[in-house]
């Protein structure tokens, strides 16, 4: 009887299995406590014969050194998958992982390419090192212009004999309007959006480069009453449906005529504040109708066209939008600055 209980004990033992570390103590106490089954076999060996001690005692053993392992074993496979699930990946960034958001920047500059999206304008981009012609000299920018000086242009390649035969960092995104112009015939209606570069001392207020959007219609009987429309619908859906806005008039070499256009004071609604400097009004742009000479340029007959075009400066919005003091803090990456954009974003 004896030897039949340890064969069975054998068989159930091969066989054990356990979900957890919980059931696997409870294996290890049903045969290996001071109750278990093993253990009760070894009080009744006391009553086999003598003669048959010698068997039944290496079969015993064997049953407890097999239950001891299988229940080893059964341990460390927990431990292992324990280990597994807790790998550390030296590979991947610190937690915890944080999500990064859209320069604020990139925030305007898509906000008001979607408004001019809407009113058909579609978008045209261009190189940043350009010629004198697509910069200045198509633009009816005089030789002797001060926009042409060291002080005002970053150039690549100057020639003093010949302006026109300089190569130059593009100074206003105009330049894009231009590369249109030659290439496509009316009607055109465009926004040009990208980086330009003044040589002029980086400070809260200025720096050597900024963003601008530009923007051309041209087509027949095209007129300013159009422009001063686009532009009020455009500071509408920007800053407000409350927003008013005001035209001055101004001089700029490719347009005539020529205009600044001012916002009413988002702060104080066009009462005056010290943001406003106490007029209740703002300026964000400049916009005219374009020059007869410019069109002719670029091989389109101003008798039979006519257009209109504008350009902002995108850091100048941004200030506007989101209160920004320091023009610096656009370009210096200070991770604590951009943080602040994650709502907007």
């Amino acid at each position: 009887m004896l030897l039949e209980k340890i064969e069975a004990l054998k068989g159930q033992i091969s066989n054990l299995k356990a979900e957890n570390e919980e059931a696997l103590e409870a294996l290890r106490i049903k045969y290996l406590s001071k109750k278990g089954e093993i253990t009760e076999l070894f009080s009744e060996f006391r009553s086999v014969p003598p003669e048959q001690k010698r068997e039944f005692g290496q079969r015993l053993n064997e049953l407890k050194t097999l239950a001891t392992d299988k229940i080893n074993t059964l341990r460390d496979s927990f431990k292992a998958k324990e280990k597994e699930t807790h790998k550390i990946d030296i590979t991947r960034p610190a937690m915890p992982d944080e999500i990064g958001t859209r320069h604020p920047i990139s925030l305007v500059r898509k906000e008001i390419i979607d408004i001019f999206s809407r009113l058909g304008f579609t978008l045209s981009e261009g190189p940043e090192v350009e010629d004198d012609w697509h910069v200045f000299s198509a633009l009816n920018f005089a030789a002797d212009h001060p926009a042409r000086d060291m002080q005002d242009t970053f150039f690549i390649n100057q020639d003093p004999d010949d302006v026109k035969r300089n190569i130059i960092l593009r100074s206003h995104t105009s330049s894009v309007q231009v590369r249109t112009m030659e290439r496509q015939q009316p009607p055109i209606r465009i926004i040009c959006p990208g980086r330009v570069y003044r040589n002029e001392a980086i400070t809260a207020r200025a720096h050597c480069f900024f963003h601008q959007i530009e923007g051309l219609y041209i087509d027949k009987h095209v007129t300013f009453a159009d422009l001063k429309q686009v532009l009020l619908y455009f500071a509408q859906e920007l800053f407000g449906k409350d927003t008013k806005i005001r035209l001055r008039p101004s001089y700029f070499p490719f347009t005539e005529p020529s205009a600044e256009m001012d916002v009413s004071c988002m702060l104080c609604g066009g009462k005056g504040c010290g943001f406003c400097k106490h007029t209740g009004w703002v300026e964000i742009l400049g916009c005219g109708m374009v020059d007869p000479n410019v069109l002719k340029a670029s091989g389109i007959d101003p008798d039979v066209y006519s257009g209109y075009a504008f350009g902002l400066g995108i850091e100048r919005i941004t200030n506007l939008k989101y209160m920004v003091k320091d023009l610096r803090m656009f370009s210096e990456n200070d991770v604590r600055f951009l943080d602040e954009f994650e709502a907007a974003h």
